[in-house]
C-alpha cells in the first residue's frame, strides 16, 4: 500500500485529493494547521490521519516527513488569497514558498536513507506569469510574478525544478481557477454564488465586487486535484499546465449566478467597490493545457456554466437546511 502525504489537506484540493487516493488504496496523511474547525477538513475521511503541525517551522516538517516516510507528497498548502498577499506579504512567503523547499530537502533526505524513490508534487499557479503578454500561456511563458502570492508561487515553482535537476521525482501542476462548492466564501467566486443564493431568498440587498472585467480561466476543482495525482503517476517529472483553455470574465460567472435564482437584471444589485480591487492584477489568465492532455490523459469534465450553477445550487442548499 502506498503512502501519501497531502500538505492543505483542509482545503477543497486536498479534501478531493483524500478522496480519489484513499479511492487507490492509498495510506493517507494530512497535515493541518490546528484541530480548530476552521484548519480542519470540511468532511474529514476515517481513513486519513491527520498531522498537527506549523509549515513554516522547518523542524516539524522534517519530523512528520521522517515519521510518516511518504512515497509521494502532495503540498497543496497556501495562504491562497492574492488579495489579502498584498496586505501580508511576509506571512505569504513563510507559508507559500519557504516550506516548499523544506518540503524538497526532507523528501531527498528520506529517498537517500530509505533507498526508495519519493514523489512529490507542488500545486503551482498560473500568478507565477503575472501580466503575461503571451496568451494562452503554456509551461515555457516566462514566469513574471505581479504580486506577492505570485512571487512567492514563483520561488517554490524553481525550488521545485532545482531539485528535479538533482534527480528527484518532483512536478508542478501549475492551476488556473479552480471552483466547486467547497471554495470557501472568502474567494470571490463562492462571494458572489453565496450572494446570488442570499438576495434571491431576500437575506440580503446587494453584492459589491472590486471588478468586473477580469477574466479568467476556471475549471472544477476534482479535476484539478485529479490531475495533480496523475501527474505523480507519470513515467518523468516534469510541469503542467492545468486549465481549460476558456476564458471568462467576473461578469459572466455573475450573470450565470444570478440567472440560476432566476434574477436576470443582475446589475441592478451588483456595484464596484475599489476596496475589493487588487493594486495590480493581470486582466486575463488563460492556459494552454495541450501537455497534460497528451502526456497525462488528462481532460476538464464540467462545463463554466456547469461549475457556477453547482455552486449556486450548493449555497441555495444550505439556505434551505434548518
Amino acid at each position: 500500500m502506498p503512502t501519501a502525504l497531502i500538505t492543505g489537506i483542509s482545503g477543497q484540493d486536498g479534501f478531493y485529493l483524500s478522496e480519489l487516493l484513499v479511492a487507490s488504496g492509498y495510506e493517507v496523511h494530512g497535515i493541518v494547521r490546528s484541530s480548530i474547525a476552521e484548519d480542519m477538513p470540511q468532511t474529514p475521511l476515517q481513513s486519513v490521519e491527520l498531522h498537527e503541525l506549523d509549515l513554516s517551522s522547518p523542524e516539524s516538517v522534517d519530523e512528520v516527513v521522517r515519521a510518516v516516510a511518504p512515497d509521494e507528497i502532495f503540498n497543496l498548502a497556501a495562504m491562497s488569497s492574492v488579495y489579502r498577499s498584498w496586505q501580508e506579504p511576509v506571512l505569504t512567503a513563510e507559508i507559500n514558498a519557504l516550506p516548499v523547499a523544506q518540503l524538497l530537502e526532507s523528501a531527498w533526505q528520506l529517498q537517500e536513507r530509505s533507498g526508495k524513490q519519493v514523489r512529490f508534487a507542488q500545486a503551482s499557479s498560473a500568478e507565477i506569469f503575472g501580466r503575461a503578454t503571451q496568451s494562452p500561456q503554456t509551461e515555457s511563458t516566462p514566469i513574471n510574478p505581479s504580486s506577492p502570492y505570485g512571487a512567492a508561487k514563483a520561488y517554490a515553482h524553481h525550488m521545485v525544478g532545482v531539485y528535479r535537476q538533482r534527480g528527484m521525482f518532483a512536478s508542478s501542476c501549475i492551476f488556473y481557477n479552480h471552483e466547486s462548492p467547497r471554495r470557501p466564501e472568502s474567494f470571490v467566486t463562492r462571494k458572489i454564488t453565496a450572494s446570488a443564493a442570499r438576495i434571491a431568498n431576500g437575506l440580503q440587498d446587494d453584492l459589491e465586487l472590486g471588478s468586473l472585467d477580469a477574466r479568467r480561466d476556471w475549471g472544477w476543482a476534482p479535476d484539478f486535484a485529479n490531475a495533480i495525482r496523475l501527474t505523480l503517476a507519470a513515467d518523468h517529472a516534469d510541469d503542467f499546465i492545468v486549465a481549460t483553455g476558456e476564458s471568462h470574465s467576473v461578469a459572466d460567472f455573475v450573470e450565470y449566478a444570478f440567472a440560476r435564482v432566476g434574477i436576470d437584471d443582475w446589475r441592478s444589485v451588483v456595484s464596484i467597490n475599489s476596496e475589493f480591487s487588487r493594486p495590480v492584477d493581470p486582466a486575463e489568465q488563460v492556459g494552454d493545457a495541450s501537455k497534460a492532455r497528451q502526456i497525462l490523459g488528462w481532460t476538464p469534465s464540467v462545463t463554466f456554466r456547469g461549475i457556477v450553477e453547482a455552486m449556486v445550487d450548493e449555497d441555495l442548499k444550505i439556505l434551505r437546511q434548518p
